[in-house]
């Protein structure tokens, strides 16, 4: 089984919780671990919120979630006028805000960033998830990889 939920959404910050929520109850109910829910859910909402904040020439993102065997991709796409990944800057610890992307560094099990051919940015994110004691999602998401054991 293969489950993803794709949504454009309004770049706005009230679409944040939004995506959190639809892909948090699905996590849940495939009974995926709280801690690794938890650090899906802010990964999504560091990527969302840069979008929010820094794809000024868009009027909507596209997020896509994709949930397959034992993994969890996040696939944050704007229209925006993309920047230069080379260069990021990295945020002190101590500082108030800056920090999205150190967050999803530590986060995530890969991060990818990629300026697209037209205007935009794609930030792709991986979790590898891990389920509760006999839970839906070992025997849905897992079968192919199961039975090839």
């Amino acid at each position: 089984m293969e489950a993803t939920i794709a949504l454009r959404l309004p770049r706005d910050a009230a679409s944040v919780p939004v995506i959190r929520q639809m892909l948090d109850s699905s996590l849940d109910a495939l009974g995926v671990q709280r801690q690794i829910r938890e650090d899906i859910q802010l990964l999504l909402s560091e990527a969302c919120s840069n979008v929010i904040k820094h794809a000024a020439s868009s009027d909507d993102y596209m997020v896509r979630t994709e949930l397959c065997h034992d993994r969890c991709v996040i696939k944050v796409v704007d229209e925006g006028q993309g920047f230069d990944f080379t260069g990021i800057h990295r945020a002190a610890p101590s500082a108030e805000s800056g920090r999205g992307l150190q967050i999803m560094e530590a986060l995530a099990d890969k991060v990818r960033f990629d300026k697209r051919e037209e205007n935009g940015s794609i930030v792709c994110l991986e979790k590898e998830l891990r389920f509760d004691e006999n839970a839906p999602g070992e025997s849905l998401l897992l079968s192919d990889e199961l039975e090839l054991r």
